[in-house]
């Protein structure tokens, strides 16, 4: 009876979902309409009436907005065009060097960002003009911005790796030192990628201009400020001097200082970035609100156990049953944000996970690295829609031509992670044992 409950929940989820209702009321619904008929309504009642402030009241969730605001004083402080032209007058003249350009400059921005749409957004102002003016093809310009962006998700300091981290009880530490170097090896496909395009076309991304060596180290001493902060706030986490929400304070507070430094701390900079923060941060807590109420229905129905038991009870290898997952994420990301995503399905697919034994930071690398294929993945496509705002004369197929050769780089890297574990996991083990 109880599993038959937890499936028509889900069910009843997913048409919520598809007619367009926010992820985490949709969660929070179920989730109580779940419990008030699997025990009772005023069991029900006082979950609804106490998980809210449990979730918000929780320590380790303060990483979060912290961290949220270290990436919006970042964004403010321009340090966006900085990381473009230094990366622009290094590797310009290499063949589609504007495009390799975008993907280090998008590659440094996700490290003070977080958020993969936040740093599409930004590169793709920053960028775009640039390479129209080289006359780059549509399709490269705005399909390696876009896929850049997903990089957003995966390197430290990720918002996704925050959030699963407290949903799998994993450490985040280990789980941003795991996302490193997997996040370079698709910044590095990404980069071979473009100079194979532009190798065989020319004309699809022409070189860009020569610059002198000195010009060249006063681009590296403009962001030589944000690289020092990266590598204190995250190296501070790797060698325990800092706990995450530590780090995450020491962070905000470094981008703030640099902000000023650079002249940019004006009462309307500081509204934008606060209000900015507030509305990021309240739409996570909303996500962890419906998960934390949608878990507790799961666990009451006892679904989760029956997948992980009927999984293990299949005479099958662990390893196609964790491609089938993936690949559920993989379909799921289509139509759905990526964070959402991590927040939903970790429920119900983490005690499959742990019951075959894999381990769950590498699971989370996986993960993470799949939900970014539905950022440039229609219907939905995050990035490519943001990318089509910016450029608004370029159609959407376009843009989707653009980044799919992009995306077929995302499957391999992906592919790699999966066949090599270690590639995710000897950072972590190195700096954690």
């Amino acid at each position: 009876m109880s599993i038959t409950v937890g499936l028509i929940g889900l069910a009843a989820l997913i048409v919520m979902l598809f007619l367009g209702m926010n992820v985490g009321f949709s969660m929070v619904i179920v989730g109580f309409l779940g419990v008030a008929i699997l025990k009772n309504f005023g069991a029900a009642l006082g979950f609804l009436m106490g998980v809210p402030f449990t979730t918000v009241a929780n320590y380790s969730l303060s990483v979060i907005p912290l961290f949220v605001l270290m990436g919006q004083f970042a964004f403010h402080s321009g340090i966006s065009e900085d990381l473009f032209k230094l990366c622009y007058k290094w590797f310009g003249r290499i063949p589609g060097g504007l495009g390799v350009a975008a993907i280090g400059a998008t590659t440094g921005f996700c490290a003070v960002c977080g958020s993969s749409t936040a740093t599409t957004a930004t590169m793709g102002v920053v960028c775009l003009p640039e390479m129209r003016r080289y006359k780059y093809a549509n399709s490269l310009s705005t399909g390696s911005i876009a896929a850049g962006g997903t990089l957003g998700i995966l390197i430290p300091p990720s918002v996704g790796f925050i959030l699963y981290g407290i949903t799998a009880s994993e450490s985040i530490g280990r789980l941003f030192a795991a996302g490193i170097i997997p996040g370079l090896m698709l910044a590095v496909l990404y980069v071979i990628v473009i100079i194979i395009q532009a190798s065989m076309k020319p004309e699809l991304g022409p070189k860009g201009d020569v610059f002198p060596m000195s010009e060249k180290i006063k681009a590296l001493l403009g962001v030589l400020p944000i690289i020092v902060l990266f590598i204190i706030v995250v190296g501070g986490i790797f060698a325990g001097y800092f706990t995450p929400n530590e780090g995450a304070a020491v962070g905000s507070f470094g981008a703030f200082l640099f902000l000023i430094f650079r002249r940019k701390c004006t009462i309307k900079v500081l509204y934008d970035a606060l209000t900015g923060t507030i509305k990021t941060s309240c739409m996570i807590l909303l996500l962890m609100i419906g998960t934390n109420m949608f878990g507790y229905f799961l666990q009451f129905s006892m679904f989760p156990t029956f997948l992980a038991n009927l999984a293990m009870g299949m005479n099958v290898s662990r390893y196609l049953i964790l491609v089938i997952i993936l690949l559920v994420y993989v379909v799921l990301a289509c139509v759905m944000d990526s964070l959402s995503m991590i927040l939903l399905l970790g429920p119900i697919f983490l005690p499959v996970i742990t019951g075959f034994g894999m381990d769950l930071v590498w699971f989370g690398v996986l993960m993470v690295m799949v939900t970014e294929t539905g950022l440039i993945t229609p219907p939905v496509g995050l990035n490519v829609i943001i990318m089509h705002n910016i450029a608004k004369d370029v159609p959407l197929g376009t843009i989707y031509r653009g980044v799919f050769p992009f995306l077929l780089a995302l499957f391999v890297g992906i592919a790699l992670v999966l066949v090599f574990p270690q590639i995710a996991l000897w950072f972590p083990n190195l700096i954690y044992g």
